[in-house]
């Protein structure tokens, strides 16, 4: 019985979630602008990668942030994923930042980066998507990927993300 409950809770969380396809007749919003990360601290930091293969884009971010005792995740989403919006509201109010004070996403847009995505592992079903990346830049195994829509998204992802970070 709790097992059906369980798989039932899972079933709904997932009906809510962003599909990597956006739903006809959907808004999009404008991308978000990133923070440089040198000059903030403290703070969660949203970046937008550089051009080229996704893995060597992100080796190399891992090292200048590694410099900097910073932790790096790999964010996929697109502006016209709900719970993306919300997650990138709440980053740019502060919402995050004493839960998260050394945390540097490298953000991807799925729209745009799709297939330099897919060729480093950087895939799901569902977005938002969060991977820690794998020393040689390409995607590790530790992830999720998917929220809930509306106003509980961000405290859908929060203990996703803390849960992430904690992952050796």
């Amino acid at each position: 019985m709790r097992a059906r409950n369980v798989a039932a809770i899972v079933a709904l969380l997932g009906v809510g979630a962003c599909k990597t396809e956006p739903e006809r007749g959907t808004a999009i919003a404008a991308e978000p602008s990133s923070q440089p990360a040198a000059a903030v601290t403290g703070k969660v930091v949203i970046e937008t990668p550089a051009r080229g293969p996704v893995a060597d884009v992100v080796q190399t971010f891992q090292a200048r942030e590694a410099a900097r005792k910073r932790k790096v995740v790999v964010y996929v989403g697109a502006p016209w994923c709900e719970p993306c919006q919300r997650f990138h509201k709440a980053v740019a109010e502060g919402k995050l930042d004493a839960t998260f004070p050394d945390l540097t996403l490298l953000e991807f847009n799925l729209d745009e980066d799709r297939d330099r995505l897919a060729a480093a592992g950087y895939t799901s079903e569902f977005i938002p998507l969060f991977v820690r990346p794998s020393k040689d830049g390409s995607a590790s195994p530790q992830r999720f990927a998917g929220s809930v829509k509306g106003d509980g998204a961000v405290a859908n992802i929060t203990p996703k993300l803390r849960a992430l970070l904690s992952e050796n």
